[in-house]
């Protein structure tokens, strides 16, 4: 196998051609929304092909963080089909010998890689998945409503009958005032143990990429307040819920079930044919178990794999200082951890 390089008129024409659906990761509106990331540039795309043959595309984002670079491809190598292990690693070798030839200072790329391959290794850093429920938006509101468990239909009726929210596309609003939506955010990280990202990446995500591209839903109370919302990407026909929001004080009302149902027949409406929730646990991503009791409902098939990211070393020898610093830190903060607990008995 090898890379060729290409334009993203080119990569885009070529997607088409093969019959993908690029992941939203993988455009140039993306790429644009991208680069106004501090420490992030596009670094450029390309085909892996083999006998002039396209087996897959990828395009791959330059991040800088702690003093070094590595590369970011999101939801890629893009495949026209599934590969077996043997085309993977055989695609991870010319990736990784391209991108040496090619720029000296990456010291690895993140990609999505299914099989266990021996040239990758777990990522540094992110909690990688490798189940997510996809959700098939065909079809109208009942027959969106009829391919989830009895439990999802039952949440979702009962919220349709009692949550105290109206819901609404509220995409041209949020773009153009995006504070009422980012202090629920904030509400929902303090909750979960996250730090949401820049009130400004989610404003530049939204203007950059256009209503064709993002639309925002929300669920406001009686007196008119925002309490849930979730933000959609759209690639063709693809919706994936990228962010989502709720208030602490409505999270037992079912107002979500109901913004959610709400927003699966929107993006049925818009044209696309499915929707993927992002992220689920399983055995290689135990941490993330507490989102399938949720997500499952919606989908009789539960969940669906997908390929989890991995590290590919560029250059070995950096990459491995990195895994050792992180494995000092990691014990750092367990020390830490085990004296506060024993601090507080």
């Amino acid at each position: 196998m090898n890379l060729t390089e290409l334009s993203f008129d080119q990569f885009e024409a070529e997607a088409a051609r093969i019959g993908v659906n690029l992941p939203i990761e993988q455009t140039q509106a993306w790429a644009t929304y991208e680069d106004t990331i501090p420490g992030r540039t596009q670094w450029g795309r390309a085909k892996i092909e083999r006998d002039g043959e396209t087996l897959a595309l990828i395009a791959f984002a330059d991040y800088e963080t702690h003093g070094y670079h590595y590369l970011r491809a999101h939801h890629a190598p893009v495949w026209a089909s599934a590969p077996t292990p043997e085309e993977e690693s055989e695609a991870l070798v010319a990736i990784r010998d391209y991108v040496r030839s090619r720029d000296k200072k990456v010291v690895f790329v993140r990609l999505s890689v299914a099989s266990d391959a021996p040239e990758c290794r777990p990522v540094l850093s992110t909690i990688p998945y490798d189940m997510t429920v996809v959700i098939d938006v065909t079809g109208g509101d009942e027959e969106i409503l009829s391919r989830m468990k009895p439990r999802g239909r039952r949440d979702v009726r009962k919220a349709l009958r009692e949550a105290p929210v109206t819901c609404a596309d509220e995409t041209d609003r949020a773009t153009a005032d995006f504070s009422e939506y980012y202090a629920i955010m904030q509400e929902t990280g303090a909750r979960d143990g996250f730090e949401p990202a820049p009130m400004s990446d989610y404003e530049d995500m939204m203007r950059i990429l256009g209503p064709s591209h993002v639309r925002l839903f929300a669920g406001r109370d009686p007196e008119g307040k925002v309490v849930t919302w979730s933000m959609d990407t759209i690639s063709g026909t693809r919706g994936v819920r990228y962010y989502a929001g709720s208030s602490n004080a409505t999270m037992r009302l079912h107002v979500t079930d109901k913004l959610l149902y709400f927003e699966l027949c929107e993006l049925g409406r818009l044209g696309c044919k499915d929707v993927d929730l992002m992220a689920i646990g399983s055995d290689f991503s135990p941490a993330l178990m507490g989102l399938n009791e949720f997500k499952t409902k919606f989908c009789k098939e539960g969940g669906c794999q997908v390929a989890p990211d991995r590290d590919l070393p560029v250059r070995p020898l950096f990459y491995a200082s990195l895994e050792k610093a992180k494995r000092l830190l990691d014990a750092k903060r367990g020390a830490g951890k085990d004296a506060a607990e024993k601090d507080a008995e």
